[in-house]
């Protein structure tokens, strides 16, 4: 997918003696965003988007080892090693010593020759690294101004980590006019080191510049157009992680030592064999206990008490990444969680002074959000009319943010068509679910409106289960209520002449919690990957019928 960017300058941090200035250069080509305040909050802001820059650059993607300091010794004792053996047979050893010194006159004038292809190489990756960031981190953050908070999003370069700063206006002092929307931010590997140097001592000025808006001409030489060529796993990441944040999870309070303590037994120990996963141990009204595999060492969080109704074991893969939350702990006043369950994604939200940073990582660092977490396929997904999906999306524009019941009353329509129209939009990238403030929030992810038909899902699942459904597919469908509002639907599924028994749990909003398949998909993945084509067909005939009681 092709994104065209327009940035009038560059983004920049001035530092001196007594003050220092972000600036940062928006998208012109996006509708005017803008954000003028100083700074009040200088460290735990410091921090917070200096651990947002860790996970830009995050990559725990599988890295082969480096074997040129063995190649190197190898290749200095080979030489030796020959002549050892040839010392056995004085004929050998006398035809092979001009042999040898030929080698070596022809290994040095190798190195000579190819020394500066591999200095100016390792010149043009750094070069490359600094200057033109983007061909290592393809997308630009993302920033949103809203009447209440200003955050930023992004995503990790292994696509598997998803952060996002939101920062209070009580961050900020002295805010100037601004205007409300969403837009791209140009961005440098030099911020960074300029961000290190925030100080309390100093006036610090933010500044999501307004004045590359008022230029009337994009002829003026300090305009910066770029035309990057974004994977469409990038996109539907962000699509991905949208409709993962408004499933139901398990909430964790944890203590900033409880954290530091994860972070420390990670950094002291290396693990050689699997499984590599920290099981959650839960307990009403005890403490949370984390046990780290494969060494079973066992932290108990004894500031931390399980406030969940049932006892429960959830395992998360992928834990080396939770260092990205490690530079937090210190100005962090306490730590969130949601987990989603076993092997499936988990959001670690550090609540700082008017702040919040939320690490969303997906089951383990080998599936991306893109490829195998089809999540928004657990998000209900009912019939909903373009008059309803207008009157809804219309009333979040005039609010920027709201809960699904505030949009029901304004709308007069049901909570139910009203939680359908939003899961459409965050699934388009038009909305996205604040999980830290329990809203939804109006998000303009591209200017232009994303082709859904490329980027909807990264499988054909859901068409498969559509064509299943028309065929009606179903039979000895049974429904039974739960205590909680949910429902419990059992059906026999064929495809291809053979028959699948299934069994699907929804919650009272209609989200998927729980299921079970006897297909090959179901036994090789569980819910890992998201439901079979056979639990889908079974919700969307349910869903069907929820919105045709008659049917």
């Amino acid at each position: 997918m092709k994104f065209e960017y327009r940035y009038y300058g560059a983004s920049t941090v001035s530092n001196s003696a007594s003050s220092t200035e972000m600036r940062f250069a928006p998208d012109t080509l996006r509708a005017p965003t803008h954000f003028v305040a100083q700074l009040n909050k200088h460290i735990p802001f410091r921090e917070a988007i200096s651990a947002l820059h860790d996970v830009v650059v995050a990559d725990q993607r599988y890295q082969p080892p480096d074997k040129t300091a063995y190649l190197a010794w190898r290749a200095q004792n080979e030489d030796p090693a020959l002549a050892e053996l040839i010392d056995r047979n004085a004929d050998l050893r006398a035809r092979m010593a001009p042999l040898s010194e030929e080698l070596k006159a022809l290994r040095a004038q190798k190195s000579i020759i190819l020394k500066p292809f591999a200095a100016a190489q390792a010149k043009y990756f750094d070069y490359i690294y600094k200057a033109n960031f983007d061909a290592w981190v393809v997308l630009d953050p993302v920033i949103t101004v809203h009447p209440d908070r200003v955050f930023f999003e992004c995503f990790s370069r292994d696509e598997s980590s998803y952060a996002s700063l939101s920062c209070s206006h009580n961050v900020f002092d002295r805010v100037g006019d601004f205007a409300c929307g969403t837009t791209n931010v140009d961005y440098s590997e030099g911020l960074y080191g300029e961000f290190q140097k925030i100080r309390d001592y100093k006036t610090t000025r933010l500044a999501i510049d307004p004045s590359g808006f008022q230029v009337a001409t994009a002829g003026d030489p300090s305009f910066k157009e770029e035309k990057i060529d974004v994977p469409e796993t990038w996109v539907r990441g962000f699509l991905q992680v949208s409709s993962a944040m408004n499933l139901p999870a398990r909430r964790l309070d944890l203590h900033p030592m409880d954290v530091h303590n994860f972070c420390h037994l990670l950094r002291r120990k290396k693990e050689r064999v699997g499984p590599r996963s920290i099981r959650f141990v839960l307990t009403p009204g005890e403490p949370i206990r984390a046990l780290f595999e494969p060494w079973n060492d066992e932290l108990v969080c004894r500031r931390s008490i399980y406030q969940g109704n049932a006892a429960e074991e959830i395992r998360i893969w992928g834990r080396r990444r939770l260092m990205l939350l490690e530079r937090l702990i210190p100005v962090a006043h306490s730590f969130t969680v949601h987990l989603m369950g076993s092997g499936m994604p988990s959001f670690w939200i550090a609540n700082l002074p008017d702040m919040q940073l939320t690490l969303g990582l997906s089951g383990w660092t080998a599936n991306d959000w893109a490829r195998a977490g089809q999540f928004d396929l657990l998000a209900p997904r009912g019939a909903v009319d373009d008059d309803s999906k207008t009157r809804v999306f219309a009333a979040l524009g005039q609010r920027w943010f709201a809960t699904a019941d505030q949009l029901a009353a304004d709308t007069s329509l049901t909570r139910a068509i009203v939680e359908s129209a939003l899961t459409l939009y965050t699934q388009a990238g038009r909305v996205i679910y604040d999980l830290t403030q329990g809203v939804y929030r109006l998000r303009e992810l591209s200017r232009e409106p994303l082709p859904l038909d490329v980027l909807r899902f990264a499988s054909e699942i859901e068409e498969k289960a559509a064509t299943l459904l028309a065929v009606q597919s179903l039979s000895e469908q049974a429904s039974e209520a739960q205590a909680d509002g949910g429902l419990r639907l059992r059906a026999r599924s064929k495809e291809n002449g053979r028959p699948y028994q299934v069994m699907l749990r929804l919650d009272a909003d209609r989200r998927i919690v729980d299921g079970s398949c006897e297909c090959n998909h179901f036994t090789q993945n569980r819910m890992h990957k998201g439901p079979c084509v056979h639990m889908l067909v079974l919700r969307m005939d349910q869903a069907r019928r929820d919105a045709a009681p008659g049917v």
